[in-house]
């Protein structure tokens, strides 16, 4: 790699959602591979006094490691705005759509992008009935990594209906997005740049039982990663191209990465779009590293690229002439 400007670097991390370990992970590396590269990094574990800890750092940019809310939602993001730093990954707007399932299908659905037809629950409800014929899924509407994910079919062991007194993210969450399950495998692909962003490579994830949830996404072993996936060309062009015009659609920046559900019985038709994310993991487990280094990329040269992504973005905003 050619030699970098050394900059001033805040990388957030941790702060209080479900996904706090994921994202304390993901900074960790994300700060030693800045450092590796002549950087100075000041790691930041967010608390409430975040903003009196960026305003004392005072960064030339910051590298946004938060996942889940108030890191994805928009929250962080519209802090930063006010504080006039450069950040990396998406903006204000783009992170309030894409961490809503339900906005997000507004937004993408319209343009052609198969998404699955699903309705938002009130969680007390489904103690009634059931919102849809089984088997479905439910997800809470603003969450990421699969946190809280339940299916439900005749063979489960939530009750016919859910019984009040089964586990599940009823149990959490006020409001869920009720879903068709689709059969099939399990596939992702991730997006590096602004409104031309470039798909990397598409994924496949192979798991021992279940479906992808939280734990297999973080848990050493018990995921296997298919990169490139092993499946037929059509199929894989649609992926790269769904996710490319998802996250142009959607104002992504940065980076971002698209969960699909493919029912391999029914071909290209067979292929559903989940959900965006805005905050991919940056962990040594996570698929945005695998597939930047599947084309050529270390990780190193990923976190690089974001970095400039970011300043290249602001200084867009700003009307700058220069690079």
């Amino acid at each position: 790699m050619t030699a970098v400007k050394p900059l001033h670097v805040a990388v957030l991390m941790g702060g209080w959602s479900a996904e706090r370990e994921v994202s304390l992970t993901s900074g960790r590396g994300v700060a030693a591979a800045l450092d590796k590269l002549g950087h100075r990094v000041v790691a930041i574990d967010m608390e409430r006094d975040i903003a009196t800890k960026l305003s004392l750092a005072a960064p030339d940019v910051v590298f946004n490691a938060l996942h889940g809310t108030p890191g994805e939602d928009g929250s962080i993001q519209g802090l930063l705005d006010i504080m006039g730093l450069p950040y990396t990954h998406s903006g204000l707007t783009t992170s309030v759509i894409a961490i809503d399932k339900e906005l997000t299908k507004q937004q993408l659905v319209p343009h052609g992008i198969r998404m699955p037809q699903g309705t938002v629950v009130e969680s007390a409800t489904l103690y009634a009935g059931d919102p849809i014929a089984r088997p479905y899924v439910l997800k809470p509407v603003n969450e990421g990594s699969s946190v809280g994910v339940a299916i439900v079919s005749d063979e489960s062991n939530y009750g016919n209906p859910i019984a009040r007194d089964a586990e599940g993210p009823w149990k959490h969450f006020d409001r869920l997005l009720a879903e068709p399950f689709i059969r099939g495998r399990e596939l992702t692909t991730a997006v590096i740049g602004g409104a031309d962003g470039k798909a990397l490579a598409v994924t496949e994830l192979k798991i021992d039982s279940g479906f992808y949830d939280y734990d297999h996404k973080y848990t050493d072993g018990i995921t296997t990663h298919v990169c490139p996936a092993e499946i037929p060309e059509d199929v894989a062009a649609a992926c790269m191209r769904m996710a490319e015009e998802a996250h142009r659609l959607l104002g992504c920046k940065g980076c971002s990465r698209s969960d699909f559900r493919w029912d391999d019985e029914k071909g290209v038709e067979g292929l559903y779009l989940l959900e965006v994310n805005t905050q991919p993991g940056m962990t040594p487990l996570s698929l945005v590293p695998e597939q930047a280094r599947h084309v050529g990329m270390s990780y190193e040269a990923l976190v690089q690229r974001l970095v400039e992504e970011a300043l290249r973005e602001a200084a867009t905003a700003r009307g700058d002439n220069e690079e």
